[in-house]
C-alpha cells in the first residue's frame, strides 16, 4: 500500500486573500449579524437566510479574520435552535417559559458580542465558546 505524501487528506490549497475579498466578507459578515438581529422582528425568517449564507459562504471566509465569526453564528444558530426546542417542550408545564427567556437572552448577548468584536477588529477568542 502507497501512501500520498503529507498524509489524507491531501492539503488544501488557497489564494492568496485580497483587500476585495477581506472587504467583502466584512461587509456580508455585519449583514449576516444584522440578519440574526432581526430574528424577533421577522419570526425567525432573516436567522435562515442568515444560516444559509453561513454555510454557503463558510469555504469562503476560510483562512481569513471572519471565519471566526463565521463559526460563532453557526453555533449561536444551532445552540440557539435547541434552546428555543427544550423551552418549547416545556412550556406547558410553564419552565419553559424561562427557558425561553433565557434562549433570547443568551443569544442576543451572541449576537451583541460577536458584532462587537467584528466592529473592532477584534479576533473572538474561542468561537465554540458558550459565551
Amino acid at each position: 500500500m502507497s501512501t500520498t505524501p503529507g498524509g489524507y487528506p491531501p492539503p488544501v490549497v488557497r489564494e492568496p486573500i485580497d483587500a476585495d475579498r477581506l472587504r467583502s466578507l466584512r461587509i456580508l459578515t455585519h449583514v449576516l449579524y444584522g440578519l440574526y438581529a432581526f430574528y424577533w422582528l421577522t419570526g425567525g425568517v432573516t436567522v435562515l437566510v442568515a444560516i444559509i449564507i453561513n454555510y454557503l459562504k463558510r469555504d469562503e471566509a476560510a483562512g481569513t479574520p471572519y471565519e471566526q465569526h463565521f463559526t460563532w453564528q453557526i453555533r449561536t444558530f444551532w445552540l440557539g435552535l435547541a434552546g428555543h426546542l427544550i423551552g418549547i417542550a416545556l412550556f406547558f408545564v410553564l419552565i419553559g417559559i424561562p427557558i425561553l427567556w433565557a434562549v433570547a437572552i443568551w443569544t442576543l448577548y451572541r449576537i451583541i458580542k460577536g458584532w462587537l468584536y467584528l466592529h473592532d477588529s477584534k479576533p473572538l477568542r474561542d468561537p465554540r465558546a458558550w459565551v
